[in-house]
């Protein structure tokens, strides 16, 4: 289950990548150095491309999530230090006292 989320992961990660990039861009960031029309226009607004970014997005933090809580319920919980403690315990050998 999870391989065939990280492959739909990934193929939503490059078509994410590709809608971004074939955006037109419209001169200005967040509408500085423009107009008020060219920030609200319609044509902007109902772009399928804009659309299909939003969507692509939504599918990648759906699926990025998913995978996070897949992977999080095959790992054991606990600490590091405590599992190296009990090997540190199991490969403890009985000290013989010196003679001194």
């Amino acid at each position: 289950m999870e391989n065939i989320i990280l492959i739909i992961h990934v193929i939503i990660a490059v078509l994410l990548i590709g809608s971004v990039l074939m955006q037109s861009s419209e001169g200005g960031a967040l509408g500085i150095g423009t107009g008020d029309s060219a920030l609200m226009s319609s044509r902007s607004a109902s772009n399928f491309l804009t659309k299909f970014t939003s969507v692509m997005a939504i599918f990648f933090i759906i699926t990025s999530i998913s995978l996070t809580i897949i992977h999080k319920k095959d790992k054991p919980t606990g600490s590091i230090i405590d599992k190296i403690e009990k090997i540190e315990e199991k490969n403890k050998t009985p000290q013989i006292p010196s003679a001194k």
